[in-house]
């Protein structure tokens, strides 16, 4: 790996590979590395924030990140983001973080210009424990107004374990909620329970009439997929429609997945990993009638989380490619895939030594924000563009 540095120290410690301030901004800190497709500057520009989870840039040049333990941050500037940013008010009063749980994932809605909609993902304190909630609001002013809980994932549970919780948006008005399994494995198979599914519903929380359980009885009527585990990666590919998901497996057998309506995706009945324990998963299989294997797996596990497509000019070798972050494996893996075979994987990031939580490609760049406390948020620019 090659690495170059660029810009002044700021007091800052070699952490990882990077350059970090302690505590606050940076911006000028920098270095190269070598990827199988030219170079990457990799720059620190915040070092302060408290195990972000999600990010989102707003269309007059600003951006907001959540932090799990349920402050909601704006910086107006997405080209400096000098301080600690604003704290935005007006999120819900029953968000409770709590382990795993906290405030998680954000998306804009694709009319964000015209309707100022904000969607977010939290865990919510409710009667039976705690759950996954939608949620919008419209952020004017630093604040959000007129908030709303469009889905509530039902039933709640104690604990504060696999929460999902990813936003995803196609081009017909539907958004789409990963809801994990809150750790208790069976419940990813029962149609009459929001664990372990992905649920669609319109933008306004409505539940659209060609969902693929309206009519079955005794399930609820959200549901797009069920069997999966803990999604925290997905994302709608804005040229082709395909619909990416990742997640994590419990021993080893960490997925990727292409989803579409109505599949069984298998857990817990097949998996490519095994239990803590040492023991086999369900049929200690990973294929059956009926039910999706994964087209890609991690043995051992990463811990996928934020997951992005670089359909961005500025990275136009790796047109359409998928971009995972892992938390465990602390790394940032490039995937190409040909249809539903992957051709090539590359670690863009192999001595970060950082949990990384989510990734986000925005404006000739990747954005990466660590899992920690203080947590980052890094650029990655191309050296040369295209």
């Amino acid at each position: 790996m090659v690495r170059r540095y660029s810009g002044r120290l700021l007091a800052a410690p070699l952490l990882g590979g990077f350059l970090v301030a302690c505590g606050g901004a940076v911006g000028v800190a920098a270095e190269e590395f070598s990827t199988a497709n030219g170079e990457l500057r990799g720059e620190v520009l915040h070092s302060g924030l408290n195990h972000p989870w999600a990010m989102a840039f707003l269309p007059d040049g600003g951006a907001l990140i959540s932090e799990r333990p349920g402050q909601l941050r704006y910086f107006p500037d997405a080209k400096d983001f000098d301080g600690r940013g604003e704290l935005v008010s007006g999120l819900p009063d029953d968000l409770v973080a709590n382990n795993q749980g906290g405030l998680l994932d954000l998306a804009l809605h694709p009319d964000y210009a015209e309707n100022g909609w904000l969607y977010f993902t939290y865990s919510a304190r409710v009667e039976g424990g705690q759950t996954t909630r939608l949620a919008r609001g419209q952020f004017t002013d630093g604040a959000l107004e007129a908030v709303e809980v469009l889905f509530s994932a039902a039933p709640a549970a104690r604990g504060g374990r696999h929460f999902g919780s990813r936003i995803a948006f196609d081009d017909r008005g539907h958004v789409y909620v990963s809801v994990g399994d809150r750790g208790d494995d069976d419940r990813a198979q029962q149609k009459d329970d929001h664990a372990g599914s992905i649920v669609r519903l319109h933008d306004d929380g409505s539940v659209p009439d060609d969902n693929p359980f309206v009519n079955t009885d005794g399930a609820h009527p959200e549901l797009w997929v069920i069997g999966v585990r803990n999604p925290q990666g997905m994302v709608i590919d804005p040229e082709t429609g395909t619909f990416w998901q990742n997640e994590h497996g419990p021993r080893g057998g960490d997925e990727v997945n292409i989803i579409e309506r109505g599949l069984n995706y298998g857990w817990p009945v097949i998996s490519h990993g095994g239990a803590y324990s040492g023991g086999p998963i369900g049929t200690g299989e990973s294929e059956k009638e009926g039910m999706e294997s994964a087209i890609h797996y991690w043995t051992p596990a990463i811990a996928p989380s934020g997951m992005a497509i670089l359909r961005d000019p500025a990275f136009a070798d790796w047109d359409g490619d998928l971009l995972v972050g892992g938390l465990r494996g602390q790394t940032l893996r490039r995937l190409t895939f040909e249809g539903r075979e992957l051709v090539n994987e590359e670690d863009l990031l192999p001595e970060l030594r950082r949990r990384i939580r989510d990734v986000r490609v925005h404006d000739g760049a990747i954005w990466v924000l660590t899992d920690h406390n203080p947590g980052e948020l890094i650029r990655l620019t191309p050296t040369d563009p295209g």
